[in-house]
């Protein structure tokens, strides 16, 4: 059914992601499809890496660590952008068509009040997406 799975991450806090990311792997290894993990950074050095090559590096290690945990195929996606915050929404869809995804499996929050402010990227992907949508909520 599903041919290829994007799984957006944050690797600032990926100790936060592990339900979204078991549902992720645990669908890869139903439908045999590959996972491409996406993440978005910034041109400037930040906590995380200190040019896109590095970030690039960093997300091909969490990618392949994923892989060989949960036992399916895995690439990764490093977007870079001037302003990642403002940039992600657009960049998140992008990368829907760059990888070819005809399914998205991200990690939610727990809603508050401020989401009845701005909209979430999950929701944002769900609209504007062609591709199916999963948001997985946190244990």
């Amino acid at each position: 059914m599903f041919t290829q799975i994007m799984a957006p991450v944050d690797l600032a806090h990926a100790e936060r992601l592990g339900r979204a990311l078991g549902v992720t792997a645990d669908l890869a290894r139903h439908y045999g499809a590959p996972v491409c993990y996406v993440a978005v950074g910034a041109a400037t050095p930040g906590k995380l890496a200190h040019t896109p090559q590095e970030f690039q590096q960093k997300l091909d290690a969490f990618a392949a660590e994923q892989a060989a945990k949960h036992g399916h195929s895995a690439t990764a996606k490093a977007l870079i952008t001037p302003d990642p915050a403002v940039d992600m929404d657009d960049s998140l869809l992008k990368a829907v068509e760059q990888v070819g995804a005809d399914l998205v499996v991200m990690a939610s929050h727990v809603p508050g009040v401020a989401d009845y402010l701005l909209p979430s990227h999950g929701g944002r992907m769900a609209s504007h997406s062609g591709a199916s949508v999963l948001i997985v909520r946190p244990d």
